[in-house]
């Protein structure tokens, strides 16, 4: 698959999240579970999300992946329990859109790192997964996601 590499220079975004560690295996269940605790406080306090749900993965430990889940947000909105404010650092970001079922990001998540590689720059360690339509109304083969490595 061709993939459209973009480089962008992003302001901060405020986020509502909850950071926790999973096995990817256990991910669909995990991020079902926060998203809808997020939406159902976002609701509570009377606010909307800004964009797309994300997950940023701070580690690519398969069986303990050091994860957060959350909702771009309206400024910094105050937390409850175990959802915390947070942000998205402002900065250079490179990222790609990937047409397809989430267990095959594997080629896009490449392309991107060849991308940073051959062009002299180098990731922060952490990549954001932002998903762009409902896995519950989408078909596999037309998800979207995009995948999104801060710079340094």
């Amino acid at each position: 698959m061709e993939y459209n590499i973009e480089l962008l220079e992003q302001p901060a975004q405020s986020v509502l999240s909850i950071r926790t560690r999973a096995a990817v295996g256990d991910l669909p269940q995990v991020l079902g579970n926060a998203f809808g605790a997020i939406m159902l406080y976002l609701g509570e306090i009377g606010e909307h999300p800004l964009g797309a749900p994300f997950v940023a993965y701070y580690n690519m430990d398969m069986q303990n992946l050091d994860i957060e889940i959350g909702f771009p947000v309206p400024g910094m909105l105050p937390g409850k329990n175990e959802i915390k404010p947070s942000e998205i650092p402002a900065g250079k970001q490179v990222s790609c859109i990937h047409k397809g079922p989430y267990n095959q990001l594997e080629p896009a998540y490449n392309a991107v790192l060849q991308w940073i590689g051959e062009n002299g720059y180098t990731a922060t360690g952490t990549a954001y997964e932002f998903y762009l339509n409902d896995p519950g109304k989408t078909p596999e083969s037309e998800l979207l996601t995009k995948i999104v490595f801060p710079l340094t």
